[in-house]
Order: structure tokens, then C-alpha cells, then sequence
């Protein structure tokens, strides 16, 4: 395995205006894109709104999204209908969904996303489905985005790693994105070593594999795996 990885937090975010057509601030970083992944990621991105914040309803016509709520409590309005969400959530948003989000509480409402593009459906008959899901990882344990999700993304998972634990990853057929939400510790790939505390991300490409390494008060992360086809694998036959 080759040890290189991609590391990126949420320091020093973007202030970005009116995202999906709405007035107000949303502040914004990106964790992780294509450039430089083998798998069929778009994008991996941090999110945050202030209260009474809104990011609007908009709808995807080639990409799928994947929002999980990191702080604060919001409102989830899928296809017009709207439900009340708050950390540890997780909202899957399959292709010709119209979803936005409000905040509804008192504190900065934070949400990760992750977007992909959809595998097309059969034409020319087949409507595009129409469909979304609310869970919620820290009730319910690691989930299959595949249930609803046409794409890549086929592991979502919220890991709790006690003081010293140590978990290794690698990206053989698959490539992670790892989010740190509470915590701290370190990962460490080679002779690379990283400092884990809460908004930093870690994403291993194809090929690649890191230690991650609970310090003392132990880590939480959001993990995320993106399955790659063998067409998508360097070396294999096209």
C-alpha cells in the first residue's frame, strides 16, 4: 500500500451568500473532490448556518447527496414535506429529490455533505425516482447508503474509538473519508503523522492506509466509504 493521504478541515471556512437562491450567510469548506480520488466522489464538504439560517430547497438532476448533521437542530423539507432533524442524523437524498434545510434552533446548525453522482437510470420509459431517507446513525448503527443511493457510497458509519484504541484502514477496492466530530488522537500513514481533533477530515485515496489512534479523552468520527469499480482501478482491464 501506498501511504499518502488527503487532509483538509473546517478552520477558516468560506463565507458564501444566498446559497440555492436564499438571502443569508452559510459558511463552508471542502474536505475532499474528485481531483485526485479514483472513486466517483463529487465532493466531500462541511456546512454551517447560523440560527434561522436557510440553505434552500433545490434539486439534483445528476448528483445524489448524503447530509449528516454534526450540531444544532434543524428542518429537513423533502419534496415540500418537512421534518425535524438534529445531530447524528443522517439524510439520504436520492436523484429528483428537492431538499433544503433550515436551522430551527438556537446555535450554529453544522452538517456534512456528501455528493455524488447517480447512476443513471434505464431509458427511455423509467421515471427518475423520487425518493429520500432519515436515519439516524446514533441510534441505529452503521447504515447501507445503498437502500436508497444509486452511487458509490455503500458504508456510512458514526465510530467511537475508547482512549488508546487504534483502527486501521485501507483502501484496496475502496477509498474512506474519515470526519472527526469529538475528541482527538492521531492517524497516521507512513511517516506521515496527523493530529485528529474535531472538523478535521482525513480521506484515503485508492491505494492508501492509515492508523487512526484514539488520545486520552478518546475520538468520534463520521466514516464514509466509497466503493470503486474495477474500471476505475489503475491497471485493471477497461
Amino acid at each position: 500500500m501506498r501511504h499518502a493521504v488527503i487532509v483538509a478541515d473546517t478552520r477558516g471556512p468560506a463565507d458564501v451568500h444566498g446559497v440555492h437562491g436564499t438571502q443569508g450567510l452559510t459558511r463552508w469548506a471542502c474536505l475532499a473532490r474528485r481531483a485526485g480520488l479514483a472513486g466517483g466522489w463529487e465532493a466531500v464538504e462541511w456546512a454551517s448556518i447560523p440560527p434561522g439560517g436557510v440553505s434552500g430547497e433545490h434539486l439534483h438532476t445528476r448528483t445524489e447527496e448524503c447530509y449528516v448533521l454534526l450540531t444544532g437542530r434543524g428542518e429537513i423539507t423533502l419534496d415540500g414535506r418537512s421534518r425535524p432533524v438534529g445531530a447524528g442524523d443522517v439524510v439520504l437524498t436520492g436523484l429528483g429529490t428537492t431538499h433544503g434545510l433550515r436551522n430551527a434552533g438556537t446555535e450554529a446548525l453544522d452538517w456534512l455533505v456528501i455528493e455524488m453522482p447517480a447512476v443513471p437510470l434505464p431509458r427511455p420509459r423509467t421515471p427518475i425516482k423520487r425518493h429520500a431517507v432519515v436515519t439516524n446513525l446514533r441510534r441505529v448503527g452503521p447504515i447501507d447508503p445503498g437502500v436508497v443511493l444509486t452511487g458509490p457510497l455503500r458504508h456510512l458509519e458514526l465510530v467511537r474509538l475508547r482512549p488508546g484504541e487504534r483502527v486501521e484502514l485501507s483502501a484496496d477496492a475502496t477509498e474512506h473519508t474519515v470526519f472527526v466530530t469529538a475528541g482527538s488522537g492521531r492517524a497516521a500513514a507512513g511517516d506521515v503523522r496527523v493530529p485528529l481533533d474535531p472538523g478535521r477530515s482525513v480521506t484515503l485515496p485508492l491505494g492508501t492506509s492509515a492508523a487512526f489512534t484514539a488520545g486520552n479523552d478518546g475520538l468520534e468520527y463520521v466514516h464514509a466509504v466509497l466503493t470503486v469499480p474495477p474500471s476505475e482501478r489503475p491497471g485493471e482491464l477497461r
